[in-house]
């Protein structure tokens, strides 16, 4: 006879996500008002016809899904119970779900299933039939956004009206990809993320019952690379436990992770904000001879310089349990005298940072390139500090004549050129005293005008019809190679510029007299005329150009950046048209939309 030894088959190993799988609601880790509604479903038999949970992966979707099954079809240790929220776990009902075995109880995995044909099987052509020993028939389909638009639509039907013995369960970690057809019919959870504290708590009693002896830093780090998915977290405790062989700490959780010291990334965030280009280079090649992945160091200062950003407008997240009191202290205190702009701007370049180092073919030197990038900048002042300090410099001394800068008195308005189109007057129109516009060149006064095109009375009327009309290749030639000598409606002299079409006098005669119905006179002549419209346009444009350039704030730009350009030029008035532009119209408080609708709002 051989002993109790030799017969017992040793248990075979089981990962701990699945050996501490919650089997009741009160195993459920963060979830407390989910547990509450269903708690209040059960207890007053309003017990949906299908639930759809959603949220972040490894957050219990499946779990809960199965244990909501569990719930259904209870029947109790003496096998009388009803539905309950407290499933006893030892009937066979209770047992056969946990085991993934019950006849009556069918998952089905959507990114595998996808299309009407499975759903056809497995679900449509069999939900009519009643349970074969259990009290409901519940199918689970997981990954359910996965299903194809003609599967879901198979689906609505059976889902609007099903039999009372049928409850559907489905989870996702993509609630906008499920069509609010079947939003409609379900009663929705959202599982949270769940919490530092009781993720720590959760895995704390996790390596207490596996006999483990691991440090807090380590769960800390644990929790932070989890970001709050329970398996996540419990598959790197497990990890973590073989890597440590006996006492696991911080050291070899950071190891295990490719993670660098946190301590340390502080020091390199600190060398880096302070401009020591030197320094920090040296810092990050001692975090890579000691196994720190670049790309890690430079997610871990993006997470620092996210964090103290937060902390500096919410002081509280500096409370963060999974954050060292040593740490959470230098995090206060960058907080206080980093200006949120400085971390704005660290920010955006950790993120191109971050790109580069991915795609280049060696990922430390991109990562020192990006760290030199972050140091150049690191004490550049910002824009509103530049601002005060330049407005810190006193103006130049006014030259003899009066006309040097512009830090005194208001410049009197220039007068517009008067070949310059966008600033004349509308064409037909009058001037302020009250008569017509005056003609952009001399008059010909021999020529009496035609009163059918007083509505031209200015050349800039003509340009404005050879716009209206959209012919751009006769409005460049006119406006590059036409000196005005002369003009009054329906006679033009002008002389050609160098680079003016020689049928130009003859192309603008013909499209005037198309566009008005009257014969328009266009003669060339060879000498005289005032400057092109482009030529206009570009002078004044150089004039603002120069005009800005010489005031002394721009001056002292470029004295500090040598290399800057002026892009462009707007007036206050541009500004205050374009910021009167996009400003919503204002909204009498009286206004009624159904008495618009019926007509009685008066417009």
């Amino acid at each position: 006879m051989s002993t109790p030894a030799q017969t017992r088959p040793e248990p075979a190993y089981q990962v701990l996500a699945r050996k501490y799988r919650p089997e009741t609601f009160a195993d459920l880790v963060g979830q407390d008002a989910m547990v509450r509604t269903l708690k209040h479903a059960f207890e007053a038999d309003r017990i949906a016809q299908a639930f759809i949970l959603t949220g972040i992966r490894g957050t219990g979707k499946t779990t809960t899904a199965r244990i909501i099954a569990k719930g259904l079809n209870c029947t109790g240790p003496d096998g009388q119970g009803g539905p309950t929220i407290t499933p006893c776990g030892v009937c066979e009902h209770c047992r056969a779900i946990s085991e993934g075995r019950h006849v009556d109880v069918q998952e089905m995995d959507a990114a595998s299933h996808t299309g009407v044909q499975n759903i056809r099987d497995a679900i449509i052509e069999t939900v009519s039939y009643r349970a074969a020993s259990a009290r409901y028939r519940i199918f689970i389909i997981d990954e359910v956004h996965m299903l194809s638009t003609s599967a879901f639509n198979a689906l609505l039907k059976t889902l609007e009206e099903p039999p009372a013995h049928v409850k559907f369960i489905f989870a996702t970690t993509e609630i906008r990809k499920v069509p609010v057809t079947v939003l409609s019919r379900c009663q929705r959870f959202d599982l949270r993320r769940i919490e530092p504290e009781a993720m720590m708590a959760l895995l704390e009693r996790i390596a207490t019952a596996e006999g483990a002896r691991i440090a807090g830093d380590a769960l800390a780090l644990i929790t932070r690379a989890a970001e709050g998915s329970a398996r996540d977290a419990t598959s790197l405790l497990d990890q973590a436990i073989s890597h440590g062989a006996g006492e696991t700490g911080a050291e070899q959780v950071r190891a295990m992770l490719g993670l660098a010291d946190r301590g340390r990334v502080l020091d390199l965030f600190d060398m880096i904000m302070s401009g020591d280009a030197a320094a920090a280079l040296a810092e990050l090649s001692a975090q890579y001879a000691d196994g720190a992945d670049p790309l890690a160091v430079l997610r871990d200062l993006a997470e620092i310089t996210h964090w103290v950003s937060v902390v500096k407008i919410t002081p509280e997240a500096a409370e963060d349990p999974t954050i060292s009191a040593d740490e959470r202290a230098r995090g206060s205190a960058m907080a206080q005298h980093l200006p949120l702009r400085v971390l704005a701007r660290m920010w955006q370049m950790l993120l191109r940072a971050l790109d580069e180092v991915a795609a280049a073919p060696n990922a430390m030197m991109a990562a020192e390139m990006a760290v030199i990038r972050l140091t150049h900048v690191a004490d550049m002042p910002t824009p509103d500090q530049l601002i005060r300090e330049l407005q810190k410099t006193p103006p130049p001394e006014p030259s003899p004549g009066g006309g040097g800068g512009n830090g005194g008195g208001a410049r009197p308005p220039a007068p517009a050129p008067s070949g310059d189109n966008r600033s004349a007057p509308a064409a037909g129109g009058t001037s302020p005293q009250g008569g017509p516009t005056q003609s952009h060149g001399s008059t010909i006064p021999a020529l009496a005008p035609d009163l059918s095109l007083a509505r031209f009375a200015t050349f800039d009327a003509v340009l404005e019809l050879i716009r209206a009309n959209r012919d751009v290749k006769l409005l460049v030639d006119v406006e590059d190679g036409l000196h005005l000598v002369s003009y009054q409606p329906g006679r033009i002299e002008f002389r050609p510029a160098d680079s003016a079409p020689a049928d130009l006098a003859q192309r603008l005669g013909s499209a005037l007299q198309r566009w008005t119905g009257n014969r328009w006179g266009v003669s060339v002549v060879a000498s005289g005329g005032e400057p092109t419209v482009a030529e206009t346009r570009d002078a004044k444009s150089r004039a603002l150009h120069d005009e800005a350039r010489a005031h002394p704030m721009v001056q002292e730009v470029f004295a500090r950046f040598p290399k800057a350009r002026i892009t462009g030029i707007r007036s206050a008035e541009e500004i205050a048209a374009e910021a009167g532009a996009a400003a919503l119209p204002e909204v009498d408080d009286d206004w009624d939309p159904f008495e618009e609708e019926r007509g009685a709002h008066p417009l």
